[in-house]
């Protein structure tokens, strides 16, 4: 009996479609011949078919069933198995048709606008779809670009791709003619937007419906969902088109109207079909709209591309369109508006929908083929429109019986039927159906608007799209707004008063307090404090409002939840929209009449006010939400009023991330809120970090010429272009970056700014719209990284005025560092050959922007700007765009032109090229926010170059001081260690340490000089390599600074010349002292061989008394010796060098270049008797002498004053430098002095704003050298007297005299002479080591720290300690002898960072150590080497430390005398007391105090810090700051912080009161200063450049800029009054309110420390 088989095992469905299932299962055990398969809907089989495979799809279902599918296995015997069941469902049409085009996640997660608008690679790619799922993405791709062939959307097919060319064709080839590509793969159109529409929010409903109609496309009336047979009416997704059309009553007038058209009440005419026909209904409805001029395809019909493919899920859409008429007889095809509705599918299967048409329109055409059962429908409704018939009589099913029978069911006339016949073409038969529609136009009196067609849906079940709770709060939440509104003027007084008049009147001040054109004779500082409270009073009555009704509804509506908060602003814009646009209308109307008159010009000037005044839109709200929370600000930081506000910037941080355009630019005020912006700004940031990298897109240009259409066209956003009005200021747009694109544009989101446009007849009747153009473009200008300037190309003379004001903007972006990119877009411009014709065209572009860019140079006095490519990278080739015009047609009807969006399309693909290989890295948020206040305070200023100061351009310039700044100390304190070596082997040359495979010195040093060449060299390739490496980065925004970096690499050149200078000298002069010793080496070599015979002839002579000799004989015996032998020894007197004659000498070479003059009064004293006393400068001539005593009288630093100053800065510093000299103790060098007179020669040149007469230059110069020179001349006999044979000899005397004993008792000399050698020889060695290495390390390790980084944080540094010790005699030494003071600070932080750790002793240890190894090698080495005696061991250990330590040549031919040790002994001990030194030494760094080392160091750290961080000396012309330009070849001087001009001892004349006024504000005021640089004559603050060229005085930021100097000038008033012998200053009333911690808070600010 045989078992029965086993089913299908693991049965899969592992493919689901709307009509078919695949299944896959596991084969049972046993040999199976087949499956049978059955498939069972409701218990009923639909199919049974049996495989032999074991998987199988079924065909031919139907969607959304459930099926149960039962698989039993067949033996080959015949045996059938139990069934195997699994059940499945198929998909429904709409889930399959979803999945196809990849939205089915959408349909419960529905599309938002930022998903739409992000831009990702598909947006920028000329890829055609590729499979379906491509299709929805393409569609909204070229919706959102308003592009009208957007739903000609199919895949490409590889048989497409590829053209068949046949040499030969057979006959088969001709069979393919009649096979038609398969449409049912192709998906149509309506399914698509059918689709998109229900997977869609409404928010891109609504955009998607805006853009349809922008096309002519019907839009969805009613949506179906042919999942649930639930359709929806689109009110909310038709809302926000507006249409402009001008009926035949207003062609006279040629008035318009505007409207919305959900509230328009037209007729609509709807067509309908029932059961099947043959005629097209939606191409006759295309023909019917269209004139015969311009034929548009309003309605998707089957002779379209895809049209023909069946429809999967849109039957049962109703789309609506409509006709406008444009007021011209002979053009309009309707004299009235119309809105038409076509019901897509069959009337019999869409009652409901069929029913809503028949109760809201005006009349309804039914098309048909045959009138059979299902006419019933047209008698079942509740008729209110009109029924007209449309058949086919050319049909084969047309029954002309049927018809009449149905006519006379529904009472229909001859009139209302309308037949195709054979007589009938279709222009006829279209012209038919026209004159019908007007008849009913003309006649019916049912009128309604889509608003009012929603109660009719709501009685038949249909839905209505606001119906959703969000929606109706939201409106309900605008209504309560908008409801208050009657008179707009009234209404913005009452509701939104903080940005009327208050505003205005405190963006007046602001200006003010930059561009003082009132101030007068008034003093500034008192003037700009009076400015200030003016201000704060503004504040106070702005904060004296309670927040109004309109206020506290808007800012609880726009903290609700997301969608809601979406809807709320979306109706709230739209209800301010149609209330301003009636508003508008009226005024208008009157700007018409007035303007016939003119005589009017006051009326028609006030009406132009009202209409710049009577727009009312969101932007006016969230710009009385920014200034209460300004207002808010000035309030104190515990008051409650103020707390509560402090969310404010974070809903609107939150809004701009949602894609809602922020106000940057108040239009109405011409001022940016700057708090509230940069708060918002702020909080974006922190809700996007880390992701916050933005690049930005700005467009400019003449009102009016479709700026904000371009850009909407262009990123499918939405900026206010409603006729309504035109953008006010500027607004400010988030749109996401997608990660495929991030890699290109390296930046995470884009902004796009939309600007008012330039030349706005708005703003021409006020009176300064130049300037606020002039403003607005260089601030927008600024921000961005590419600028599109829109041009339309008919109006040649507002273009010129334009691109003046664009070349303003772009000169000035260069000047500061900025290099925006453009794009000259020509609009209207159609030709295909346009590029080429207009050729002619650019170059006279170039030409006009040639000559505009010298125009604006001479104006903003950067005349070397001669071309408008010296401006920027412009190629007139690749700079230019050419747009046909938007309409393809004449509006209203006209569909926007395929070629505009395609070449605003191109014109993006090419931006974002562009932005993708910009060199500069894109900004973060925080840096922008920097970029938007330092630009709109520099545009606050007149003089924009001069008054620009950003902080992105200060970080930028400080990264590269802090880079340079560690590249030089990288090159000098390598050259410092080389000169040491170098030093080192010069001072061992021709003795046995040295190494030199020459003999001769001068061999020697030209080899030594050509090697530091090459390192100098090196360095200095390496420094420009590094600068060039650095300007290449994308990071950290070099392109800023990129005007500076010649002055660094000036620097870098310079540092190498200074640096060679300085190593020559030294090499020089240590190789002539060195040679200067050769002969005095000689004669104590000589002496000391001399002297050891002698020793030897004695030990021998006592040896032989052979009597045993005491210590005390044994000294008389030498002593006698020791007389005798000096007595015969000759000692030549060493060469004495007359120090005073070679000065002299070289000071009159100095002089001889400065003309007889010179030598004349040079020749008048003898440098003997010069710089005995303190040197004072007098001047000769009894006015001069007059005109100084006054000056001394009234504390004024004069001329005289000024240079003594100079002179006592230049004698501290070569008093130092001499004093450094004599430290060495060295012998004299004519280097020496040769360098003293370089060094005043260049602080001379460094002081040039002071006139330097040859009668101040010659007594100083006479006075430093008569000094060094009696100095030189001391050190000179010093070093004579230290080298002297007779005393060296004597020196040894006592050590020879116990050596001599140690040898007549042969005692062993080991460890002695082992103590001995390194007491004498190696330590000194040592320790001259670690002070010539210990300098360098303390400045490298000073450097690390913040205060020594830069010129700038050094300022800083000692300002903030100053402040902290609040000091008046420190405050006064710091401005009086800055210098000094910075000298003595430097001192004082080198002792304090070094008295804290053990960094000292860690740099003097590691020396040592390296020392120490050196040596203890160096004696290993020697062990191994074959030495004969002792000597020859110390020789071949001296000599391999040659180039490491100076051995001292005296004490090592000491040490030699007489040394009979034993060699291995010795090397032993020798190990031992070089460990013991070691320990020694470290004991001695302990204990020795840091100013004790910090006095012996061959390198001062603190001149080198000193001259570092002082750099070029060069001090503000009138308050004395001191410069802090990086690098040491600047080619301009400035400082970051100006004090008031009676800190630098400025009286005012008349009052003796010390003066307020800060240099940085007068630079800016029309007020004139005097001093001997303008020959005591006036000259205007404004034109300072003319006497200081090299400075930059940078006007203020802020207000706060200089609170640090204010509050020091208030505190200490009277104190500096008493020590300047004057009258203490009248302080403003706002400077004594500055507190310790304000000044802090402003030294950080103007500093830029975070």
């Amino acid at each position: 009996m045989t078992t029965k088989p086993s089913p299908p095992v693991q049965i899969a469905v592992y493919q689901v479609s709307s009509q078919s299932l695949s299944l896959r299962w596991d084969p049972p055990a046993g040999e199976v011949e087949s499956y049978i398969v059955t498939c069972c809907h409701e218990g009923e089989i639909v199919q049974e078919t049996t495989t032999d495979t074991n998987d199988l799809t079924l065909s031919n279902l139907s969607p959304g069933e459930s099926y149960s599918l039962q698989v039993s296995a067949q033996l080959r015997n015949g045996r059938k198995s139990e069934p195997a069941v699994k059940s499945a469902h198929t998909k429904t049409q709409l889930e399959s048709l979803l999945e196809d085009l990849g939205l089915e996640q959408h349909y419960k997660e529905k599309l938002s606008q930022s998903t739409i608008l992000q831009i990702e690679e598909k947006t920028i790619t000329d890829e055609a779809a590729k499979c379906n799922s491509d299709l929805s993405w393409y569609f909204l791709k070229k919706l959102m670009m308003v592009n009208v062939t957007a739903r000609n959307v199919k895949c490409t097919s590889p048989c497409e791709s590829t053209c068949e060319v046949a040499s030969g064709n057979t006959e088969s080839d001709f069979d393919d003619l009649l096979d038609s590509e398969h449409s049912g793969e192709m998906l149509n159109p309506l399914d698509i937007i059918t689709a998109l529409f229900l997977c869609s929010d409404g928010f891109v409903q609504q955009e998607m419906a805006l853009k349809m109609s922008m096309c002519q496309f019907s839009v969805p009336l009613l949506l179906p969902d042919c999942d649930t047979k639930q359709c929806t009416l689109m009110l909310w997704a038709l809302r926000d088109i507006v249409k402009k059309y001008r009926p035949q009553s207003l062609s006279e007038s040629k008035g318009f109207i505007e409207d919305r058209v959900v509230v328009s009440e037209l007729p609509m005419i709807s067509f309908v079909r029932l059961g099947e026909c043959s005629l097209s209904k939606s191409e006759i409805l295309n023909k019917l709209l269209s004139n015969s001029q311009q034929y548009h395809d309003t309605f998707v019909h089957s002779n379209m591309e895809c049209g023909d493919s069946p429809r999967r899920i849109s039957n049962g859409l109703a789309e609506i369109s409509w006709y406008l008429p444009c007021g011209n007889k002979n053009m309009d095809i309707f004299s009235e508006p119309v809105a038409v509705a076509n019901l897509r599918g069959d009337i019999a299967s869409f009652e409901t929908q069929f029913s809503f048409l028949c109760q809201t329109s005006a009349a309804v055409f039914v098309f048909f083929d045959s009138l059979n059962s299902d006419y019933e429908l047209l008698m079942n409704q509740q008729h209110k429109a009109e029924i007209f018939l449309v058949g086919n009589h050319q049909s084969n099913c047309f029954s002309m019986d049927g018809l009449k029978k149905v006519a006379t069911k529904l009472g229909l006339s001859k009139n209302n039927i309308i037949l195709k016949t054979n007589q009938k073409n279709d222009a006829d038969f279209v012209k038919k159906i026209r004159e019908t529609i007007s008849n009913v136009v003309e006649n019916s009196r049912r009128k309604m608007g889509i608003e009012q067609m929603a109660d009719i849906a709501h009685e038949l079940g249909i839905w209505v799209d606001e119906d959703c709770q969000e929606c109706q709060t939201a409106k309900n939440n605008a209504d309560a707004i908008t409801a208050e509104i009657q008179d707009i003027l009234k209404y913005k007084d009452t509701q939104l008063p903080l940005q009327g008049q208050i505003w205005k009147e405190l963006s007046r001040l602001e200006k003010e307090e930059f561009r003082l054109q009132k101030v007068g004779s008034e003093n500034i500082e008192k003037y700009k404090s009076d400015l200030q409270v003016e201000k704060e009073k503004l504040r106070k009555k702005q904060n004296s409002h309670d927040m109004s009704n309109a206020m506290t509804c808007f800012i609880q509506a726009i903290s609700s939840p997301g969608t809601e908060r979406s809807y709320f602003l979306k109706w709230l814009r739209m209800k301010l929209d149609n209330l301003s646009r009636e508003k508008l209308s009226d005024l208008r109307e009157q700007y018409k009449k007035k303007n016939q008159h003119s005589e009017n010009k006051e009326e028609i000037k006030e009406i132009d006010r009202q209409l710049s005044n009577s727009s009312l839109g969101t932007e006016h709200f969230f710009r009385e939400m920014g200034q209460i929370y300004e207002a808010s600000l000035s309030l104190p930081e515990t008051d409650p009023c103020r707390q509560q506000l402090q969310h404010l910037p974070k809903l609107c941080a939150g809004l701009l991330l949602d894609g809602f355009p922020l106000e940057l630019v108040d239009g109405d005020a011409s001022n940016i809120p700057l708090r509230w912006v940069s708060d918002v700004l702020s909080q974006l940031n922190d809700l996007v970090s880390p992701k916050n990298k933005i690049l930005v897109v700005t467009v400019l240009g003449v009102q009016s010429t479709g700026k904000s259409t371009l850009l909407n066209t262009m990123f499918g956003v939405q900026f206010a272009v409603s006729s309504g009005r035109c953008t006010r200021g500027a607004f400010m747009l988030l749109i996401r970056v997608n990660d495929d694109v991030k890699n290109i544009l390296k930046c995470d989101y884009m902004m796009i700014i939309d600007t008012e446009g330039l030349k706005s007849p708005e703003l021409a009747q006020l009176d300064n719209s130049y300037e606020h153009d002039n403003e607005l473009a260089t601030l927008v200008v600024g921000l961005s990284d590419i600028t599109i300037i829109n041009i339309a190309m008919e109006n040649s003379t507002e273009m010129k005025d334009i691109l003046q004001i664009v070349v303003h903007a772009f000169l000035r972006m260069k000047e500061v560092g900025k290099k925006p990119k453009c794009q000259f877009v020509h609009q209207n411009v159609s030709d295909v050959s346009a590029h080429d014709k207009n050729l002619r065209d650019r170059k006279l572009l170039l030409q006009q922007l040639n000559e505009m860019t010298q125009a604006a140079a001479k104006m903003e006095k950067k005349e070397a700007n001669k071309s408008f490519t010296d401006v920027m990278e412009y190629s007139p080739d690749t700079g230019n765009w050419y747009v046909p015009g938007l309409w393809n047609g004449n509006p209203p009807m006209a569909p926007v032109n395929a070629g505009y969006s395609e070449a605003v399309y191109e014109l993006k693909k090419n931006i974002i090229q562009m932005l993708g290989s910009c060199e500069s890295s894109a900004n973060n948020i925080l840096e922008f926010t920097e970029w938007v206040k330092s630009l709109w305070n520099a545009v606050k200023h007149e003089n924009f170059i001069f008054s620009f100061r950003n902080s992105p351009v200060a970080d930028a310039y400080m990264r590269l001081c802090t880079e340079f700044n560690k590249w030089e100390w990288e090159f000098k304190k390598e050259m410092y260690k080389w000169v040491t070596e170098a030093d080192t082997k010069i001072s061992n040359f021709g003795t046995v340490a040295g190494k030199s495979e020459t003999s001769d010195m001068s061999d020697f040093l030209i080899h030594l000089k050509s090697e530091a060449c090459v390192v100098l060299s090196k360095w200095e390739t390496k420094i420009l390599e590094n600068l060039a490496e650095y300007f290449k980065q994308t990071d950290g925004h070099v392109y800023l600074v990129e005007g500076y970096k010649e002055d660094f690499a000036n620097s870098a050149r310079s540092l190498r010349r200074e640096m060679e200078n300085s190593v020559i000298n030294q090499l020089t002069a240590t190789a002539d002292i060195r040679q200067g010793m050769t002969e005095i080496d000689r004669i104590k070599d000589n002496h000391k061989k001399q002297l050891e015979g002698r020793v030897y002839a004695l030990i021998e002579e006592c040896r032989q008394k052979k009597v045993k000799m005491t210590d005390k004989e044994l000294d008389e015996n030498f002593n006698k010796m020791w007389k005798k032998t000096l007595s015969e020894l000759s000692f030549p007197k060493p060469k004495d060098i007359d120090v005073i004659a070679r000065v002299t000498s070289d000071l009159r070479t100095n002089l001889s270049h400065r003309g007889g003059g010179a030598c004349q009064l040079f020749s008048q004293k003898r440098l003997q008797d010069c710089g005995q006393g303190p040197f004072k400068y007098t001047v000769e001539g009894l006015y001069k002498q007059f005109k100084h005593q006054v000056s001394k009288l009234f504390n004024v630093e004069d001329h005289v004053m000024a240079l003594q100053k100079i002179a006592d800065s230049i004698i501290t510093d070569c008093t130092e430098f001499v004093a450094d000299k004599g430290k060495r103790k060295n012998n004299y060098h004519d280097t020496y002095i040769q360098e003293i007179l370089h060094k005043i020669d260049e602080k001379l040149q460094n002081n040039q704003n002071e006139k330097i007469e040859i009668e101040f230059e010659v007594p100083l110069k006479q006075h430093i050298c008569g000094f060094a020179a009696k100095q030189f001349q001391k050190m000179h006999e010093d070093f004579l007297r230290e080298n002297d044979p007779y005393r060296c000899l004597n020196q040894y005397k006592e050590q020879l005299c116990d050596d001599f004993k140690d040898v007549f008792h042969k005692r062993d000399q080991c460890q002695k002479k082992a103590k001995e050698f390194t007491e004498r020889c190696l330590w000194p060695a040592v320790e001259d080591f670690i002070k010539r290495s210990l300098g360098p390390d303390i400045i490298g390790e000073m450097k690390t720290k913040f205060e020594f980084s830069t010129r700038m944080f050094f300022q800083y540094s000692i300002l903030l300690d100053l402040l902290a010790k609040k000091d008046f005699g420190k405050y006064q030494s710091y401005i009086c002898s800055y210098e000094q003071y910075a000298n003595k600070w430097v001192v004082d932080c080198i002792f304090k960072h070094f008295s804290q750790g053990s960094k000292m002793f860690e740099f003097e240890d590691q020396h040592l150590q390296s020392r120490i190894n050196s040596i203890t090698i160096a004696i290993s080495k020697a062990k191994t080497e074959k030495s004969d005696n002792l000597k020859t061991f110390v020789q071949n250990v001296c000599q391999k430390l040659g180039d490491k330590l100076v051995i001292s040549q005296d004490a090592l031919g000491a040490f030699m005398i007489l040394n009979h040790a034993d060699q291995e002994q010795f090397a032993h001990w020798l190990t031992e007391c070089v460990k013991e030194m070691e320990q020694d030494l470290r004991k001695k760094f302990k204990e020795t105090s840091i100013q004790m080392k910090l006095k012996s160091l061959h390198v001062n750290p603190q001149r080198e810090l000193l001259s570092q961080m002082i750099g070029c000396g060069k001090q503000c012309p009138f308050c004395k700051a001191p410069c802090e330009a990086g690098g040491r070849e600047h080619t301009e001087h400035h400082t970051s912080l100006h004090r008031p001009e009676g800190l630098g001892r400025y009286i005012w004349d008349g009052t003796e009161k010390l003066v307020t006024d800060i240099c940085s504000s007068s630079v800016i005021s029309d007020i004139c200063f005097r001093s001997n640089d303008t020959k005591g004559e006036s000259h205007p603050y404004k034109r300072y450049t003319e006497i200081y060229p090299d400075w930059k005085i940078a006007p203020d930021t802020s207000l706060q800029a200089t609170d640090y100097w204010k509050y020091v000038l208030a505190k200490f008033n009277n104190k500096f009054a008493e020590a300047y012998n004057a009258k203490p200053a009248d302080i403003p009333l706002t400077w004594k309110m500055i507190t310790d911690k304000k000044a802090e808070d402003s030294l950080k600010k103007t500093f830029n420390i975070k």
